[in-house]
């Protein structure tokens, strides 16, 4: 099944700022790392200027692990300022942009608490909310912090994947506006809250996951293949490609 969206309907004329771009980062240089791969660039920094957002992300960035990561569904990777601060008090050091491998650094906009397949204007880019971050192995060697895929996960500000429906330019400063914001209402923060507790609370997860399924097949929103492959899982049910 392709997880290619449709160009959107909505008039983009009619979308209102409602945040703004801190930071734009992109790989600064790859670093050794001791997973398969062998390197990693979660090594992201600012940039200055209008940088290039194509179908798989920024111009001139990279992912070192093309298998787990990369790709159009994960084309972009934005984190928010609020949730920056938080950790910062956490760990008692700053969470500078581009600390945990993002590409942009937004303020002002609730990004966890965004609804899968929301739409955001940035600059002249169409972007689409597509799903919560998993951390990983090399996200806890880059932190270098005890535990701290079990203490990302739990503290559920996963920040947003996003995949682009209109190529364009962006840079610091910019206006992020919200165009469409699908009907199921399912933000990033309640099916990624629901699926790691999974196990504790099946029913719920499976009505989250089959809340997702039927804005899917109904076209209200268009889901990656990782999200809709997991929601199939918890809610027990398989759709035709």
């Amino acid at each position: 099944m392709s997880t290619t969206a449709a160009a959107p309907v909505t008039d983009l004329a009619s979308s209102a700022p409602t945040g703004e771009v801190l930071a734009v980062c992109r790989v600064h240089a790859l670093l050794p790392d001791d997973g398969p791969v062998g390197v990693t660039a979660i090594d992201k920094r600012p940039v200055e200027g209008p940088v290039r957002v194509r179908r798989l992300g920024l111009h001139a960035d990279l992912q070192a692990d093309r298998a787990n990561h990369g790709g159009e569904d994960q084309a972009v990777y934005a984190y928010g300022q609020d949730d920056a601060d938080w950790w910062s008090e956490q760990l008692g050091r700053v969470v500078e942009p581009g600390l945990f491998g993002e590409n942009l650094r937004v303020r002002g906009i609730p990004v966890t608490a965004a609804v899968v397949g929301e739409r955001w204007t940035v600059g002249t880019a169409l972007l689409e909310v597509t799903q919560p971050r998993t951390p990983c192995s090399t996200f806890a060697r880059r932190l270098g912090e005890d535990g701290w895929v079990k203490r990302f996960a739990a503290a559920n500000r996963t920040g947003a994947y996003l995949r682009v429906l209109r190529p364009g330019e962006l840079r610091a400063g910019d206006a992020v506006g919200v165009c469409y914001r699908p009907e199921h209402g399912v933000t990033l923060a309640d099916w990624y809250g629901a699926w790691t507790a999974r196990g504790a609370d099946p029913e719920r997860a499976a009505d989250v996951a089959r809340r997702l399924i039927e804005a899917h097949l109904g076209g209200d929103v268009t889901l990656s293949a990782e999200m809709l492959l997991r929601a199939e899982t918890t809610a027990g049910q398989r759709i035709a490609d």
